[in-house]
């Protein structure tokens, strides 16, 4: 049972609930969350599924269990795919947010989207992303009326976490099987590997397609630290001057890098840049124009 379908009638029954994620340390491709949930009368069922952590199972296996658990009434599941651009965007924005704070938003959001359902959920068995406590502190504090329980390995230990992992995995995995690119230019191609940076093919494929100027394809995590050292030669960019009265110096030009600007983490140049309103187009200055954040 997948989004959008009437409501079975168990979902009226005490449910429990597994999230399982795919993507966390590659740096190609999107971060999958995936849950899966059932009545807690149905778990003996469940267990005997021949649900695994899906890092444990082959892509043919994975296929296949995926299948079941979609054409099974009484199992539910869904999924949040977070897109690369915005994972690195939220890492590398003025207010970060770290990998950890995104993977507790997922999980926290796709609790939310079953409860808004009308599913009863009363159990939510969820893998530890940093301090156990923490984490479990605040699911309960944002779902009080939910028991949840944090552990580490949960996919192989709870079915109904191996379940939701399978589904994050084979949602995440056929994407990159079948990618097509969204930048055209440029003779790019699908032989990355497994997407992990320690990955032979993967930092071949990430030397071999990056731009001076653009960087990468959007298919990478550029926010990810193995992008660093690929932009040692990237290209330089000309800001015109501007003196301390906002007047354009035409005699004076200073010299940044892109990589000031996403690549690496110069915050203190950024900040010092945009504090000082150098750098910004001569039709704000002009207009007296300036970035809001609060109405």
């Amino acid at each position: 049972m997948g989004s959008g379908t009437t409501l079975p009638q168990w979902t009226s029954e005490p449910c429990i609930m597994g999230i399982g994620e795919a993507g966390r340390g590659p740096v190609l491709g999107p971060l999958v969350y995936g849950c899966l949930y059932c009545a807690r009368s149905y778990e003996t069922t469940l267990s005997s599924l021949n649900f695994a952590d899906s890092k444990t199972l082959k892509e043919e296996k994975r296929e296949e269990l995926f299948e079941n658990l979609k054409t099974d009434e009484s199992i539910g599941w869904a999924v949040d795919i977070i897109d690369p651009r915005e994972l690195s965007a939220k890492m590398l924005k003025k207010n970060k947010i770290n990998l950890n704070e995104i993977s507790h938003d997922s999980a926290i959001g796709l609790v939310t989207k079953v409860l808004n359902m009308g599913v009863l959920l009363t159990e939510v068995y969820v893998d530890t992303v940093g301090d156990t406590e923490k984490y479990r502190s605040e699911l309960s504090e944002r779902s009080p009326g939910i028991n949840f329980v944090v552990a580490k390995k949960a996919d192989s230990l709870y079915p109904v976490v191996s379940g939701a992992s399978i589904a994050a995995k084979v949602t995440r995995d056929r994407p990159l099987r079948e990618c097509i690119f969204d930048e055209t230019a440029g003779d790019l191609h699908k032989n990355f590997g497994s997407g992990y940076p320690g990955y032979p093919l993967t930092t071949a494929w990430l030397q071999n397609h990056k731009h001076s100027v653009f960087g990468f394809p959007s298919l990478v995590r550029f926010s990810w630290g193995t992008c660093t050292p690929y932009f040692k030669d990237i290209a330089e960019v000309l800001w015109e001057s501007m003196d301390d009265d906002g007047s354009s110096n035409s005699n004076g030009k200073r010299q940044l890098k892109l990589s000031n600007f996403g690549v690496t983490t110069s915050k203190k140049k950024i900040e010092e840049i945009e504090s000082s309103g150098k750098g910004r187009c001569k039709f704000f200055l002009a207009h007296k124009l300036e970035q809001v954040t609060h109405f």
